[in-house]
């Protein structure tokens, strides 16, 4: 009797193929993503940007600056959307 290691075996079922339509949906509108996405960047920015300013009205310079950085984030985000189109 042989101590080996043991090989497991698993049968793989086949994976069915994507429909042709269902791949070509995840393409289609592509400009309507964009718009999205550049109105959650500008409402994400807008969101960053009043959390900082209360965080500094309290005094908070750590959180604002945290916050601040986000908003900074989203900003440059918001400018390469409208450089690309």
């Amino acid at each position: 009797m042989q101590n080996g290691p043991k090989t497991i075996m698993s049968a793989r079922q086949p994976r069915p193929a994507a429909s042709f339509a269902a791949r070509s949906r995840r393409w289609t509108s592509t400009a309507r993503s964009e718009s999205k996405s550049s109105q959650n960047a500008q409402r994400n920015y807008e969101r960053y940007l009043a959390l900082a300013r209360a965080e500094a009205q309290i005094g908070n310079t750590v959180g604002a600056e945290n916050y601040y950085q986000y908003a900074e984030h989203y900003f440059r985000s918001m400018s390469s959307d409208s450089e690309g189109t």
